[in-house]
């Protein structure tokens, strides 16, 4: 018994310590699986915050990991976690501190063997390539990435920047291919945002190549899966694409919706307080590095002086010494980062407002000259209209006729009269109005303006009454053609809404002081009146008061519109008082100037058109529209006038040469040359033949160009047949109008 005993306890105690071993293995076991499970998810963690643009948060994430790598004293960890450091700072472009972390990889790379952390940083390897413009080393570094290792997510991210790359270098079907495989991607971490990426990417190369149609399409899928998945930055990219994009195709009001997206998402998202924030957070997190470098060296000081070995210690604390004073110099140089950040920011900020500013400008440019040509192409047809059915009422039609041709004539002027409104709002808008500062007769005006609408009063059974102040001078100095546009839209405005009642146009003298003139301008009337309400809108475009009267009185609701923007350019304001049921009254002070001497002179002798003799006159008539020349030629035919036609600018060129004619009517827009260049041509060999322009542009638009070709006059088109006769006879007759004078 005593020979067996000491077996059984010996079995005994083996038996214990081997499942002591056991549940120890079981239990760090379970502690390497609780870990890496920890670190798997907060990697995941990682790259949500990562694909968000939620750097701080990224940031903050990865130092986590780091900590725990370097309890678990981890080094494959450690270096992944180094590597997505550098990964992300290379992403925000601080290049200076992805190297930093990509150094540290580096150091540890020496001491372990593990494929997938060289494959990924022969990847870091081939992006810093890339970021120097160094395209072909980049795709080396990229075939050695893809040789170490065949993880799905880093192949697809391989595939990404060999894509930017082929694109660099203009190999972009060989991009789209890796892009379209991206597209369609099976990858576990990224699957959604590469394909956003891939779509972006697709988009800017479809720019390169001018395929507008196809980057549309995949700027929207980029935005689609940006705004599902909350990927920030790519949302402000794919909305940058669009805009571009519309912009290109003349989609001016989409563009403008996606560059007004774009400044909502810049000021919510890419602030200056973020920035501040993310470099904050990874100054922090590089400083506790650098920190931990300096403890393990401290360390390393301390076992050797125990071991009493001088010269070492002597080299490690140099080298502390010098870590401490790179750090408070990295320190210093990052705090000033930080400003040049934020300034940079303020002026990348500034230069997206310039930018902004002028894509606005280029869209209301583009705006304008859209309308300018919807203006002249509508104004060629209307002059059909309004000349054809002048010419039949001149022809005593039947009366049952006259009613039908009566109304086609005002529907004509109607429609003539709503674009010359539109294309007066544009030029507005443009900044393209001056005032002139030319000599004109006020009572002349405002009388034409008066004797002008005098059948729309009597049609409303109205009284329109000029009272004219006659101590205003005789001769003054302003816009008469803009002055005449204020007091249309008043007038007319003021008979709209007046039946069975009475309008008067006031002009008073208030000042005159030398050549300085004060005037007092006011258009009353006792029609329906406006309400308190109706009145802090009346002035704004396309408003009318109210839906009512819009159907009951019609019109755009942009005269008052057009008349306080007018009255702007004067330094004027429009001024309103009113009441429901007894009237309105606007009125308004402006300050012109006069000539002293010619204010006391009497008036010049004028001849009407009804004074001209126009019979056996042989006129020139320019046209390339065969519908026009035949009005043109009846008008002139209707005065006893004889003409020629030519069809285009060499035409006429070769007719002026052959033939002696009383005057021109050039048409400008013509196939071959223009109006213009024929009448420079003409002006070459005859100085004295009237040229009158007849065009279908706004009056506005090209005066001056029209005078430098050799110019004497401009009609728009449709024209009224009076203006027409008299610009003919004031030019024909010019020699004897002076001779008279």
């Amino acid at each position: 018994m005593t020979s067996v005993l000491p077996h059984k306890w010996m079995g005994a105690k083996a038996l214990f310590l081997l499942c002591t071993v056991l549940c120890t293995q079981i239990f760090y076991g379970q502690n390497d699986i609780s870990s890496t499970a920890k670190v798997q998810s907060i990697f995941d963690t990682f790259i949500q915050y990562r694909h968000q643009n939620k750097i701080d948060k990224a940031l903050e994430t990865l130092d986590e990991a780091a900590k725990i790598a370097e309890n678990n004293e981890d080094a494959k960890l450690l270096l992944d976690t180094y590597h997505q450091y550098a990964r992300l700072f290379l992403e925000e472009g601080d290049r200076e501190t992805a190297i930093f972390y990509w150094d540290r990889a580096s150091i540890l790379l020496k001491d372990i063997s593990y494929s997938f952390g060289q494959a990924f940083h022969h990847y870091l390897d081939a992006f810093l390539r890339l970021d120097e413009g160094n395209n072909f080393q980049s795709l080396k570094s990229l075939e050695e990435s893809r040789m170490l290792s065949n993880n799905r997510n880093l192949s697809n991210n391989i595939l990404l920047l060999e894509a930017y790359i082929f694109t660099n270098i203009e190999k972009y079907d060989d991009a789209i291919k890796n892009l379209h495989a991206l597209m369609v991607n099976a990858d576990d971490q990224e699957r959604a945002y590469l394909a956003t990426k891939a779509n972006i990417q697709l988009a800017n190369i479809s720019l390169e190549l001018n395929d507008l149609e196809e980057a549309v399409i995949h700027a929207n899928a980029a935005l689609e899966l940006a705004e599902k998945n909350g990927f920030f930055k790519e949302i402000k990219i794919a909305n940058e694409q669009l805009s571009v994009i519309y912009e290109k195709t003349g989609r001016f009001d989409q563009s403008l919706q996606y560059k007004k997206e774009l400044e909502k998402i810049k000021d919510s998202i890419f602030n200056i307080e973020k920035v501040k924030l993310e470099a904050k957070t990874g100054d922090k997190i590089r400083f506790e590095h650098q920190m931990n470098e300096i403890n393990k060296l401290t360390a390393k000081n301390e076992e050797l002086s125990e071991s009493k070995n001088r010269s070492e210690i002597t080299a490690i604390l140099t080298s502390a010494f010098l870590t401490i004073i790179s750090l408070l110099a990295v320190s210093l140089f990052r705090n000033n980062q930080i400003k040049l950040k934020t300034n940079d920011l303020l002026y990348t900020k500034n230069k997206e407002l310039e930018l902004a500013r002028d894509s606005a400008i280029s869209a209301m440019e583009a705006k304008t000259n859209f309308l300018s040509t919807v203006t002249h192409e509508l104004r060629t047809p209307l002059y059909a209209v309004t000349g054809l059915t002048h010419l039949l009422l001149e022809e005593n039609p039947a009366e049952h006729q006259k009613e039908h041709l009566k109304s086609l004539k005002f529907s004509g002027e109607y429609l003539l009269n709503f674009i010359n409104d539109i294309l007066q709002i544009n030029k507005i808008d443009a900044d393209k109005l001056e005032p002139l500062s030319i000599e004109f007769k006020l009572k002349k005006i405002l009388t034409e303006v008066v004797d002008s609408l005098q059948q729309n009063a009597g049609d409303n059974n109205t009284e329109l009454v000029l009272s004219y102040d006659e101590n205003i001078p005789q001769q003054l100095l302003g816009d008469p053609i803009k002055l005449s546009q204020i007091f249309m839209n008043l007038v007319g405005n003021a008979l709209k809404f007046t039946k069975d009642g009475k309008v008067e146009v006031i002009a008073k003298l208030l000042n005159k002081e030398e050549e300085n003139v004060k005037l007092y301008f006011e258009v009353k009337d006792n029609g329906i009146g406006i309400s308190e309400e109706q009145q802090k809108t009346i002035f704004d475009s396309f408003e009318q008061g109210s839906i009512q009267i819009n159907r009951e009185y019609g019109g755009t609701g942009l005269g008052l519109t057009i008349v306080k923007s007018l009255l702007g350019i004067f330094g004027s304001t429009i001024n309103l008082e009113s009441e429901i049921g007894h009237g309105s009254s606007f009125f308004f002070e402006m300050d012109l100037k006069c000539d002293a001497k010619v204010a006391s002179e009497d008036v010049p002798f004028e001849l009407d058109s009804e004074e001209f003799q126009f019979e056996g006159l042989h006129i020139l008539i320019v046209e390339d529209n065969k519908i026009n020349q035949v009005i043109t030629k009846k008008m002139l035919t209707k005065k006893e006038m004889t003409c020629d036609i030519a069809n285009n600018g060499n035409e006429a060129i070769d007719l002026a040469k052959a033939n002696t004619y009383d005057a021109i009517l050039m048409d400008i827009h013509m196939p071959g040359i223009s109006g213009e260049e024929a009448t420079r041509q003409i002006r070459k060999f005859d100085q004295e033949i009237p040229i009158i322009a007849l065009t279908a542009i706004s009056l506005d638009d090209s005066l001056d160009s029209f005078y430098q070709a050799g110019c004497n006059d401009v009609v728009t088109k449709p024209f009224k047949p009076e203006v027409f006769y008299q610009k003919i006879g004031e030019n024909i007759f010019k020699k004897k109008t002076e001779g008279l004078v």
